[in-house]
Order: structure tokens, then C-alpha cells, then sequence
């Protein structure tokens, strides 16, 4: 898992590259909440374009991002995610809480 992000104005996006697996989440949420707590964004946006597969321990990298936005009075937004992400999002109800928008083609 490959990550690229960019801030300014208050916003934080993390552009993730590659399969969110069990391998691969324990070090994402360490680096994205490290990302968070370096630079305190008002709005923190994953864009998960070249996000190619995604399984349930990806709900659990979402839910720790967003804890640690909402613990900083902060948002967080998912864009881009691909139909196979999404159905497991939505499987978990996430899609209730955390802003989801747009759609990869």
C-alpha cells in the first residue's frame, strides 16, 4: 500500500494506492492518523481511486480515520471508491456516518 498526500487550507487528502487487505491495514491507519496528527486538518479526504480491492479490514482503517477527525472536531470524506469498496462499506452501515462521493469508473 502506497501513500501520497497533500496539504493546504486546512485540508488533509491521502491518495492510497493499491489493496487494502489485513496485511496491509495496520500500518495504513498508523500513517494516515500520523498524517492527521501532524497536521490537524479541519477535513481529511481519502481518495481511494487506485484503491484496486478493498476487504472488511478496510472498514476498520475508515473507522479509526474518522474517530480521530470527529476526537479533532474534524470530517472525513471518502471519494472515489470503486462498486467492490463500496458494497463492503456499505455492508457496514459506514456509509451513515462517513461522507462517501463519487464513483471510480
Amino acid at each position: 500500500m502506497k501513500i501520497a498526500t497533500e496539504f493546504g487550507q486546512g485540508k488533509l487528502v491521502i491518495k492510497l494506492h493499491g489493496e487494502i487487505d489485513h496485511h496491509a491495514a495496520r500500518g495504513l491507519i498508523e500513517n494516515i492518523c500520523s498524517d492527521i496528527d501532524k497536521c490537524l486538518p479541519n477535513v481529511c479526504i481519502l481518495d481511494m481511486k487506485d484503491v484496486g480491492f478493498m476487504d472488511s479490514s478496510g472498514i476498520a482503517v475508515l473507522v479509526k480515520a474518522y474517530k480521530r477527525m470527529k476526537e479533532l472536531g474534524g470530517e472525513l470524506k471518502v471519494l472515489n471508491l470503486s462498486n467492490q469498496s463500496r458494497r463492503v462499506l456499505e455492508m457496514s452501515g459506514l456509509e451513515k456516518i462517513i461522507c462517501m462521493e463519487g464513483k471510480k469508473k
